[in-house]
């Protein structure tokens, strides 16, 4: 056997000498405030990855020690903008019955698996209107050439980002094409190509 896996806590207890155990459930719920908090960025608790490179010593206790010094008030800090986050979240969840899971899970499900696979038209009208023109989505017809849809009775073919770099099995497009990127927040759109 010449490939092994360690796991995190054997490394933990070697490094350390002990591992914390929480309650079930308990560490999914601090890291989700985290996320909402932004407690452990480098503004509030340093740039950890370059503080580490940047230290010298050897054991875990002097670590502690040297990042104590140079940050006192970032795990105080830290917790309180965590902590104040799962008041909300502990709040939030009072609000949470049955009926708004089942209607979540239908956003999440059907709306938003819609208009997630199905966005060329919020694409092509965004940019038919920063263009002051009009739009229309393709017929099958029309798909079936690799058009998406039309700006001002123009073809548009509508690509993901990573279209670009795939080399797309020797396929030519003569249409402009309109680049996306699905962002947590909605779609990055690159339309430079089309003029």
């Amino acid at each position: 056997m010449s490939q092994i896996k360690i796991k995190n806590e054997e490394i933990i207890i070697d490094l350390i000498g002990y591992t914390l155990d929480f309650p079930k459930y308990t560490t999914q719920l601090m890291n989700l405030a985290n996320q909402n908090a932004q407690g452990t960025r480098p503004k509030i608790v340093g740039q950890l990855s370059e503080l580490i490179q940047e230290f010298q010593g050897k054991t875990y206790e002097e670590w502690k020690s040297w990042y104590k010094n140079k940050h006192p008030n970032a795990i105080e800090d830290a917790t309180k903008k965590i902590d104040e986050m799962i008041t909300n979240l502990r709040n939030a969840i009072l609000l949470i019955d049955k009926e708004m899971t089942s209607k979540w899970v239908e956003d999440l499900v059907i709306a938003k698996t819609f208009s997630g696979f199905r966005f060329q038209k919020s694409i092509l009208k965004k940019i038919s209107e920063i263009n002051k023109t009009t739009y229309r989505l393709a017929t099958p017809i029309e798909e079936s050439k690799g058009i998406d849809g039309f700006i001002d009775d123009k073809p548009i073919s509508i690509k993901p980002f990573s279209y670009k770099t795939k080399n797309m099995l020797n396929e030519s497009i003569e249409i402009p094409i309109i680049y996306y990127e699905k962002k947590k927040d909605g779609i990055e759109i690159n339309f430079s190509e089309f003029k």
